[in-house]
């Protein structure tokens, strides 16, 4: 039964409360100062016949003066028809009140019977009342029984109420075509067709909507660039130890008998080989899980970090210390945050030697500092090296581990900065919501 359609729907919305104000203030003028106007009108020109119809009464032989003078004073016109008849008593009915409220007026005002017509003139009000000697015919003007028609009335009400709805549904399109273009922005998306970030248009909600659009679509198309890179990468990466495994197989002896000592160089090197292929294959699956399906939890930021060092110290890392007040606790995912973590120290193992960790918090938002003491990274490169396989030079991994870090804390709600560490190094800052 009702709209499909939003514009439907909201102007349904709109045009319910406007027939329904619009039907009570009709009801509000019609009920109350309508009614109490008509009836006075009613009551003044009832008494004045009345009044007239009594002094016919007392002076009988004196009727047609008295019809003049009444006419003078009063403005109604006076007929006396001596020996007629009315054929009907009571009243034609108008729009309106004023024909019930006349009627009522002449009964309590008159003993005899009467007639009033509404419909035999125009501008008058032909009232016939039927006297003992004959008939008195009174012509009232209709502007002394209606203070004005009803349908003018109505017509402004519903006149205004038209005028109203069309303003609102323009008003109403405006805003619906801007859901509408997001709708058809996000349609196009899903099916591979991207036609740039929308421009936000409308009400607030709407434009709150498509800025979310379009922040969505820049880390989508970044995820799947992202992503195919990843894939590019695998071939790439494992080409090299896979033709070394192959060169060395193809190098073993296949006749005869074999020392084993001598084969003890080959085997390390493809133990080697097999260790890289392991180490690929693990930070490739690692960036390609990201934050997973993992939900957020309280967790205390400390006694995490405490466990990052401690492992990291097992791996061989040189761990200056950890900084922080007490306990500090945030909603996160820990799973994800502990694997970025570990790879921003293995970063700093690698490319350093020592590191610290520094844990600060503020009302609202939790700070991590990692730092090192290794060569750092210049300025000018601090945002390229967060692109995936952006290593920095040969030997120093896939480059993905900074990535990996970004979008972990991205899918956070937080931020990632590069800053140089007091240690001579690069110092990382991670910012997460609490």
């Amino acid at each position: 039964m009702l709209p499909r359609s939003l514009l439907g729907r909201s102007m349904l919305i709109v045009l319910l409360p406007l027939l329904v104000t619009q039907g009570i203030a009709l009801g509000l003028f019609y009920g109350t100062y309508l009614n109490v106007v008509s009836r006075r009108l009613a009551d003044g020109v009832a008494g004045e016949v009345s009044m007239v119809v009594t002094m016919i009464e007392h002076e009988k032989g004196r009727s047609a003066q008295i019809l003049q003078q009444a006419e003078r004073q009063t403005q109604l016109q006076f007929t006396f028809r001596p020996g007629a008849h009315i054929g009907r008593q009571g009243s034609s009915h108008v729009l309106g009140p004023m024909d019930e409220d006349f009627e009522s007026a002449l009964r309590q005002f008159l003993d005899y019977p009467f007639y009033v017509d509404w419909l035999d003139q125009e501008t008058t009000v032909r009232t016939t009342v039927q006297l003992p000697e004959g008939v008195l015919e009174v012509l009232t003007p209709r502007k002394r029984l209606n203070i004005e028609p009803i349908w003018f009335f109505v017509a402004w009400a519903v006149s205004s109420s038209v005028l109203l709805f069309l303003i609102a549904g323009l008003f109403m399109r405006n805003q619906v075509r801007a859901i509408r273009r997001l709708a058809r922005a996000a349609e196009m998306f899903g099916l591979g067709r991207e036609q740039g970030p929308i421009r936000p248009q409308g009400a607030r909600e709407v434009r709150q909507a498509a800025l979310a659009f379009n922040r969505m679509q820049e880390r989508v198309n970044r995820f799947v660039a992202q992503r195919t890179a990843v894939l590019a990468g695998v071939s790439h990466d494992l080409r090299t130890p896979l033709t070394r495994l192959r060169l060395t197989v193809a190098m073993l002896p296949s006749e005869g008998r074999v020392d084993a000592a001598t084969l003890q160089p080959d085997v390390a090197d493809m133990v080697t080989d097999i260790g890289d292929m392991e180490r690929l294959i693990g930070s490739y699956l690692s960036f390609a899980r990201g934050e997973g399906a993992e939900l957020p939890v309280p967790t205390d930021i400390r006694a995490l970090l405490e466990d990052v060092v401690a492992a990291t110290r097992r791996a061989g890392g040189r761990v200056l210390g950890l900084v922080a007040d007490g306990p500090v606790e945030a909603v996160v995912r820990p799973d994800a945050l502990r694997r970025a973590l570990t790879n921003l120290a293995d970063n700093a193992r690698r490319h350093g030697g020592a590191m610290r960790f520094s844990l600060r918090e503020s009302e609202r938002r939790v700070e991590i500092i990692v730092e090192d003491n290794g060569p750092g990274v210049p300025p000018e490169r601090r945002d390229q090296v967060f692109q995936a396989f952006d290593a920095g030079g040969p030997g120093r991994g896939t480059g993905l581990g900074l990535t990996i870090v970004r979008d972990i804390v991205h899918a956070h709600g937080g931020s990632i900065r590069l800053l140089d560490s007091p240690l001579g190094g690069l110092g990382v800052l991670l910012s997460l919501p609490r």
